[in-house]
């Protein structure tokens, strides 16, 4: 896909060096959850959004309230889709995970493409704070359990140690129990990664809900009210059309078409070759044997099938270095 950067196109990749987060061994692929990617939590205003939202959709209610700093944006979920990225790369590892993470600041902003000027950290503790003072009151399910429950979209954070300068430099967070949840229970999602260079936070909620609804389908048909409804948007119905119609125009979503359909339908289709299943890393010889001196008796390519399945189901990551990261693997597991 053909994209620009600029006005009107994706914002640039501020980080195109590889210099992207890496969990262990692996480049931790965007995750996002599929409550917040179904129904809207998330304000798509670029000021201080002071409304409280309430939202009902076939049974499912949600209620959110915002902070005297307004409700969190959509912008501020890269921090929580950080998150879920990290703590599912360590599920399907098998490792320990806990609802409390130890983030570098660097790390996070390189990962979700945000600028790391004095202004990016600035805008990154404001962030925060969105997220720790917005409140959602909902009975959606999330790991098999349906309970109605308010929590905050994250329960704390605390900058543990600052730069001489100041920034933070990493920071302590624990996420609600609820969102939890939904990491322990594989309730994600894989994103491209550029959905964090959409720059309208109108596209990005809109992807967000084609890559839910639509995901490796063909296709997927929505009515422009529905679409309205379940994007959480506070604009009037024609003017949401003609952002929608803009957004065909310029046709830069990753992964998806949009185009219009008769009876005011919006229609997604899947980009070709986009999530394409892309072939297992493969291994030089010499790292298989490497496999046999770490772990004499096993068959070496058993365990790099289990280890192809586990890449899989970590969302088929970009592996810079796929044989250092088989033996690291091997390593881990004892």
């Amino acid at each position: 896909m053909a994209v620009t950067s600029g006005a009107g196109g994706l914002l640039p990749d501020h980080h195109p060096t590889g210099d992207f987060f890496l969990c262990d061994v692996f480049d931790a692929p965007p995750k996002d959850d599929l409550g917040s990617m179904e129904h809207p939590m998330f304000s798509l205003s670029t000021r201080p959004d002071r409304r409280i939202l309430t939202y009902d959709h076939n049974g499912t209610h949600v209620t959110v309230t915002p902070s005297v700093r307004g409700r969190a944006t959509i912008h501020d979920k890269d921090i929580l889709i950080y998150c879920i990225s990290q703590l599912m790369v360590a599920v399907n590892a098998g490792r320990d995970v806990a609802r409390v993470l130890h983030l570098r600041a660097h790390d996070l902003m390189v990962a979700t493409n945000r600028e790391t000027s004095g202004d990016g950290y600035a805008r990154l503790r404001e962030a925060f704070e969105r997220l720790a003072g917005t409140r959602i009151t909902t009975n959606l399910e999330t790991g098999g359990e349906e309970v109605t429950t308010g929590f905050g979209l994250i329960d704390s954070w605390q900058i543990v140690r600052r730069s001489k300068g100041g920034r933070m430099m990493s920071v302590r967070v624990t996420l609600s129990d609820w969102l939890y949840r939904a990491v322990l229970s594989k309730s994600v999602l894989t994103l491209n990664r550029d959905y964090f260079r959409l720059r309208k936070p109108l596209e990005r909620r809109v992807y967000e809900l084609a890559r839910k609804h639509c995901g490796r389908q063909a296709t997927w048909r929505v009515s422009v009210d529905t679409l309205l409804k379940k994007s959480g948007s506070a604009s009037p119905r024609r003017v949401f059309r003609k952002m929608l119609r803009d957004m065909i125009a310029a046709d830069h979503l990753p992964d998806y078409h949009m185009s219009e359909d008769p009876g005011d339908m919006i229609r997604f289709t899947l980009r070709a070759g986009a999530m394409a299943s892309a072939p297992p890393p493969v291994l030089a010889p010499d790292t298989l044997e490497a496999a046999r001196a770490l772990v004499p008796g096993a068959d070496v390519y058993a365990l790099q099938a289990d280890w192809h399945a586990m890449w899989r189901a970590s969302g088929s990551p970009r592996l810079t270095a796929p044989d250092r990261a088989f033996l690291g693997w091997l390593r881990k597991r004892g």
